[in-house]
C-alpha cells in the first residue's frame, strides 16, 4: 500500500545549517504522521527527491534515519533517492543547461553571463511513503 503525499512534502532546511540528524528527525515526523492518518502497521519505504546542492549524504541520512525511527513503525524502512542534478538558465540568453554532481558552474556555458537562475538542484522532498 501507498500513501501517496498529495504534493511533495518539502522539508525545513536552513541554509548552512543542514545536518542529516535534524532533517532525518524532520522527515520522520512527517512519514509517522502521514503514516498515522492513514492507519499504517509499517512504513516499507520512504521516497524522497534530493537535489545535488542541497548537502545530504544519503548513506548518513539512512543511518541517521535508522537511530531516530528504531521502536516506531518506521524502524527498518528503507530510503529511496531520487537524485536532482544542478539545472540553470541564463537570464542573458535563455540558456538551460544540466550539470552532473560537482561539475557544475554558475555562469553561462554558451554566453559566459553570471547572471543566472537556478531552476532544479535544491530539491528535498517526499515523494510518496510505502506502507503496509
Amino acid at each position: 500500500m501507498y500513501a501517496i503525499c498529495p504534493t511533495p512534502v518539502a522539508v525545513n532546511q536552513k541554509e548552512n545549517t543542514v545536518h542529516e540528524l535534524s532533517v532525518m528527525s524532520s522527515i520522520l515526523n512527517i512519514v509517522l504522521d502521514h503514516a498515522n492518518k492513514n492507519n499504517a502497521d509499517k512504513v516499507i519505504k520512504i521516497n524522497l527527491k534530493i537535489g545535488h546542492l542541497s548537502d545530504i549524504i544519503p548513506e548518513w541520512a539512512q543511518n541517521y534515519f535508522d537511530m531516530l525511527s528504531k521502536d516506531t513503525i518506521a524502524d527498518g524502512a528503507e530510503l529511496s533517492v531520487e537524485h536532482v542534478p544542478v539545472k540553470l538558465r541564463c537570464l542573458s540568453c535563455g540558456h538551460e543547461h544540466t550539470f552532473e554532481k560537482k561539475d557544475w558552474s554558475f555562469t553561462c556555458v554558451k554566453c559566459g553571463s553570471s547572471e543566472i537562475e537556478l531552476l532544479e538542484g535544491r530539491e528535498f522532498f517526499i515523494t510518496s511513503i510505502e506502507i503496509m
